[in-house]
């Protein structure tokens, strides 16, 4: 929450770096904390807390202590497992075998909407976002292969007219020509007569709520489209 300097040591200048404003505090997102006595015995902030009291006491000796007894009962609940041939099964983590590292399982690599996002926070270990149109994670499984799966479906139509594009057209033509089919830069046109969005007219019902926000993003890629082909000609 302080500020961060850059003091360069040829000429002895200082350069702030960071500055976090009121500002900026009051742009922060809202953290919401679970309840201390809300919690399980394995979270954190339970966990750790003769850690912790020992740490804010300035009791260094008393903390390590306290740290040693948590690891060694780790290190017996692991060596009980060996024994008994238990496999660990994490609920919130995988193993990705190929970098063999762990990943969360609900991460969420979406960038923040302001426009539909309102607050993130934790429940049952699960990160989700209030939405304004209600809670749920992020993304989820089902919208995104729903998604990923019309988006598939675009890319091989626009692929096809490609090549029915580059089949039509004479070898020697140096012009460009205008064409029935749009190019791969391009993107279909909405439809007046059903407000579907050419090349996701079959999503489902539980992504229509979406279809608004396509169609925002579909009208300004058009604008963006138009002034190219503006700055081209």
């Amino acid at each position: 929450d302080g500020e961060v300097h850059i003091n360069e040591l040829k000429n002895g200048n200082t350069e702030t770096f960071w500055n976090p404003t009121s500002e900026v505090r009051r742009q922060r997102l809202k953290r919401h904390i679970v309840l201390f006595e809300e919690q399980t015995d394995f979270e954190s902030e339970r966990l750790w807390q003769h850690v912790t009291n020992a740490i804010n006491k300035g009791d260094q000796h008393k903390a390590t202590q306290e740290k040693f007894v948590l690891e060694e009962e780790q290190r017996n609940a692991a060596r009980e497992r060996r024994e008994n041939g238990t496999e660990w099964k994490p609920l919130l983590f995988r193993h990705d075998a190929t970098t063999n590292e762990w990943h969360y399982k609900y991460e969420d690599l979406r960038p923040w909407d302001p426009l539909n996002d309102i607050a993130q926070f934790e429940k049952n270990g699960i990160l989700q976002t209030m939405e304004r149109h209600g809670i749920s994670p992020r993304m989820t499984n089902h919208k995104t292969t729903c998604i990923n799966n019309q988006i598939a479906r675009h890319k091989r139509s626009a692929k096809d007219c490609r090549r029915r594009k580059a089949s039509d057209q004479p070898s020697n033509h140096s012009q460009n020509t205008e064409s029935s089919c749009s190019t791969p830069e391009s993107v279909q046109e909405l439809s007046d007569d059903d407000g579907k969005y050419l090349g996701f007219e079959s999503l489902c019902a539980q992504c229509g709520k979406e279809m608004n926000h396509l169609k925002e993003i579909h009208s300004a890629v058009l604008s963006l489209q138009r002034a190219q082909q503006d700055i081209h000609r």
